[in-house]
């Protein structure tokens, strides 16, 4: 195993930018990327010799049993020609095995899954610029591998010289990099190199409930191994998945052009295959015209002479319906909804569709989605890099600066109970200053009604989380219990209406939020006449 090294950290600490590592472990591609604590936009990382392109490092690790040299990783195994190899010393797809507790299926490998995972980590941290201090690591994982994740990732990291390292979920943060609020109902689209998944996911959080937040799995250089706090992940209504992926798109265009063709041969494969994804990738430009023929050349190792690929979109199209792509597609998603409605999820339900991997180019696909899908909106966030942007959004610090000690409620009127309730705003635990607003609508509740009663509430017994603060960064350990008694925390604030509302009329729509002071903010409108209700400060919550 090769020696873990700061990346010259020590070096360079007055030239050194802080921040915070995101890690998207993938099949195909593993994204890193960086974003210092200035609130400026992510930045994809350029990790010569092992980075094809910036921020993307493929998710390929080479050892050789007789050889004495560091096992190859990334680029290095694309450029030696190893990366179509069916040597067992090539370590492709290691991802999905990750945690897994069934193997038997794994082929036989000189590295377990697990070891060759740890391997491409390491040599993506010694290969980071020297002029960034990673503060704080984040790293994502599946959904429904989350535990498995956080035990190999506790060992993985162990020797990584960085104070911090929180895990996200996949779906979360593919949402939150495409900009969807807590509490929102997607379908994931997930086209990468080796695999096709679709996961209908509802986010953590929404109305009065907490929003989705990394999950520390190493606070201050110490690992809590004893903490009781669980990852706030996406619940996953439905799901469905197969092994068919990008590379696969690039066999059938190569058998598309060249069946039966004499040089095809084994030693030729790697040279024509990234040919045929160079040209996949054109084609999927949204400038490149649908009856726009475009071409690429193939040549080097067992090519006597080169190969020129050439293939229109139109062409390209009726290869990927005649292959049974949308087929696939169809069966995929009618597998999902059908798992999410039983969970009382129906298609008219869900928010948005994203559309994430780097298949997520493919223009027959996104028109697949937006006609299957309608009226749900697809949104296409740049496909590569969602999931690592989305989870910086998540990780307390960069943008989240602190965490709710206490909650705060709203006495409101229930129509259907007849009576006053109280209605969480805030809950203790939650991340502010807040990222989105959260909007009630409220009614009158007796006939000729002149004023709305606004009285802000703090519980007592709230147990819901146990935050620990140490110089502004948290520690949470949750369970279940719910606050036993409201306590107002102020006088009563009245708001005019005008003209008088009548009973089950709403009225108000008003909109609360936490300031970067934790300072509750309200502002709204008047339903019924559009008048604007103007900001102003409720109360400190913190």
């Amino acid at each position: 195993m090769a020696e873990v090294q700061p990346p010259q950290h020590e070096q360079n600490l007055h030239l050194s930018t802080q921040g915070t590592l995101a890690i998207d472990l993938g099949s195909t591609n593993t994204v890193v990327a960086f974003q210092d604590g200035s609130m400026s936009p992510p930045e994809l990382l350029d990790l010569s010799p092992i980075s094809h392109r910036p921020g993307e490092v493929a998710s390929l690790v080479w050892t050789n049993a007789l050889s004495n040299q560091q096992p190859l990783v990334g680029r290095q195994v694309l450029d030696s020609g190893l990366s179509d190899e069916t040597s067992a010393e090539l370590h492709r797809d290691f991802k999905r095995w990750i945690g897994a507790i069934d193997k038997s299926d794994l082929p036989s490998h000189p590295l377990t899954p697990e070891q060759a995972g740890e391997i491409l980590l390491h040599r993506i941290w010694n290969h980071l610029p020297g002029s960034l201090l990673v503060k704080r690591l984040v790293l994502t994982a599946p959904v429904d591998q989350a535990l498995g994740y956080r035990r190999w990732l506790l060992q993985a990291c162990a020797t990584l010289p960085v104070e911090e390292i929180a895990l996200v979920d996949e779906p979360t943060a593919a949402a939150m990099g495409a900009g969807l609020p807590a509490g929102s109902r997607l379908l994931v689209v997930d086209l990468g190199g080796g695999t096709l998944d679709l996961s209908l996911v509802a986010l953590e959080g929404g109305e009065g409930r907490a929003a989705p937040l990394a999950q520390l799995l190493r606070f201050r250089g110490q690992d809590l191994k004893n903490s009781k706090q669980t990852l706030r992940a996406a619940r996953v209504l439905g799901k469905a998945g197969i092994a068919l992926g990008g590379r696969d798109l690039d066999h059938w265009i190569l058998d598309h052009l060249l069946p039966n063709d004499p040089n095809l041969i084994i030693d030729s494969q790697t040279s024509l295959l990234n040919a045929a994804e160079r040209l996949k990738c054109r084609l999927s430009n949204p400038n490149v015209g649908e009856r726009e023929t475009l071409s690429e050349l193939a040549s080097g190792i067992g090519l006597a002479n080169p190969i020129t690929l050439s293939l229109n979109r139109k062409q390209f199209h009726e290869l990927l319906e005649r292959r049974g792509l949308l087929k696939v597609l169809e069966g995929l998603l009618d597998r999902t909804l059908a798992s999410a409605r039983q969970m009382g999820c129906n298609q008219e339900d869900l928010n948005a569709v994203v559309a994430v991997g780097g298949g997520a180019h493919l223009p027959l696909m996104r028109q697949w989605l937006s006609e299957t899908m309608h009226p749900v909106p697809l949104l296409t966030p740049p496909p590569i890099e969602a999931v690592a942007t989305g989870a910086l959004n998540l990780t307390p610090g960069v943008r989240i600066r602190d965490l709710l000690q206490k909650g705060v409620y709203l006495r409101c009127w229930d129509r259907r109970r007849n009576a006053h309730h109280w209605h969480p705003l805030f809950l203790s635990g939650q991340p502010w200053p807040s990222l989105q607003p959260l909007v009630l609508i409220l009614s009158a509740s007796r006939k000729d009604q002149r004023d709305l009663e606004l009285l802000l509430g703090e519980p007592f017994g709230e147990h819901r989380h146990e935050v620990v603060f140490v110089k502004g960064l948290p520690t949470i350990r949750e369970n279940s219990n719910l606050p036993d008694t409201i306590t107002p925390l102020s006088k009563t604030i009245r708001l005019e209406l005008h003209p008088p509302g009548q009973l089950g009329e709403d009225c108000l729509k008003l909109s609360f939020r936490l300031d970067d002071d934790a300072q509750l903010v309200m502002s709204g409108e008047d339903l019924r006449t559009g008048v604007e209700i103007e900001p102003c400060t409720l109360v400190v919550v913190q």
